[in-house]
């Protein structure tokens, strides 16, 4: 047999052991995760429970009612986040792009700085209009990339510096009015990310925009690849450059618009990810990005956990994350070319 054939087998041999070996991981962090918190599940309990065996009712009801969502929820996150993360990096050609680079998240927090200042209502009316902002604030992007001459990476990326810049403005703005003892503060949690406020109703809700958003990625895999190459190589492949790039980042977008509605907006999940699945595959393709979801969702299990054990309230999410990817961020830069 050709040896470049051997060697083919032995490294996707090596790259879905990697992929199971991440799995087994964040399944058995799923489970320690819903045991955490200030009312403690056993994992006998949580065993006993997945074998659909009788429990106390209490332990019950903290296990659906609030544990499983929340862990879900991370779960979800944690692989959305990081897979629009790569999949932005691969098409914009920029090893720091994240959601943040065409203005899906500081659109959603427009959109629920605005609800929580103006709109009657609970987490669900913030929810919605989180979505909603973020939806319009890539479109807007979009449409201004449209009106440009050039219509290449580096305009999608002046698209979304210009976006991101206005909605700051005009959060800024709101805060400036804002009731400070209980409008101010809800902007400012927010803005931070929580999984506490996740219910099995938020989670049934965002599923839908998540796997349609995810799936349009798997379909599309093969094109993603071929938008990291230049715009020329991918026109003489056959396909339509502009209007696969248009495609792919309204699916990312759906994936990272319906998780930042119902958590708020989550730091450096979708930059570090990516990074950590490329440097253990040693590859950049769509089976990395696969591999960063899962990667991500490890990252938000752990970041979860910690949140709601390590003090006697809750941490925000974001606070948490920055502290795992900022350094990280510093060793890619110091260490990696």
């Amino acid at each position: 047999m050709d040896r470049s054939k051997i060697n083919t087998k032995k490294y996707n041999r090596k790259n879905h052991l990697h992929l199971l070996v991440a799995l087994v991981f964040l399944v058995l962090l799923s489970m320690i995760s819903i045991g955490v918190g200030k009312y403690p599940i056993p994992v006998e309990d949580i065993i006993r429970i997945s074998l659909g065996k009788e429990v106390d009712a209490t332990v019950k009801m903290v296990f659906f009612g609030l544990r499983l969502p929340r862990t879900i929820m991370a779960i979800i996150a944690g692989i959305g986040l990081s897979m629009a993360g790569s999949v932005y990096q691969t098409i914009f050609k920029n090893p720091l792009a994240t959601p943040d680079i065409i203005g899906v998240s500081s659109g959603a927090n427009l959109g629920a700085a605005f609800a929580i200042v103006f709109l009657p209502g609970g987490t669900n009316t913030v929810a919605i209009s989180a979505f909603i902002g973020g939806i319009i604030a890539v479109f807007t992007a979009l449409g201004l990339t449209g009106l440009s001459r050039e219509k290449g990476v580096s305009t999608f990326v002046l698209s979304g510096i210009v976006i991101g810049s206005i909605t700051q403005g005009l959060i800024m703005m709101m805060k400036f009015f804002a009731d400070p003892e209980r409008q101010l503060a809800a902007m400012e949690f927010w803005a931070m990310g929580s999984f506490a406020g996740i219910t099995e109703n938020k989670l049934i809700a965002i599923i839908p925009y998540f796997f349609l958003g995810s799936i349009i990625l798997l379909l599309l895999r093969w094109q993603i690849n071929i938008l990291s190459l230049n715009d020329d190589e991918g026109k003489s492949l056959g396909i339509n450059v502009d209007l696969m790039r248009f495609v792919v980042i309204l699916a990312a977008t759906l994936v990272v618009a319906s998780i930042v509605s119902v958590t708020g907006l989550i730091s450096f999940i979708g930059l570090i990810g990516p990074h950590i699945a490329r440097m253990i595959s040693k590859r950049n393709d769509f089976y990395t990005t696969v591999f960063s979801g899962i990667i991500g969702g490890i990252l938000l299990i752990i970041a979860d956990s910690l949140a709601r054990s390590i003090s006697s309230s809750e941490i925000p999410i974001s606070i948490l994350t920055t502290f795992i990817g900022a350094p990280f961020l510093a060793y890619l830069m110091t260490r990696l070319k």
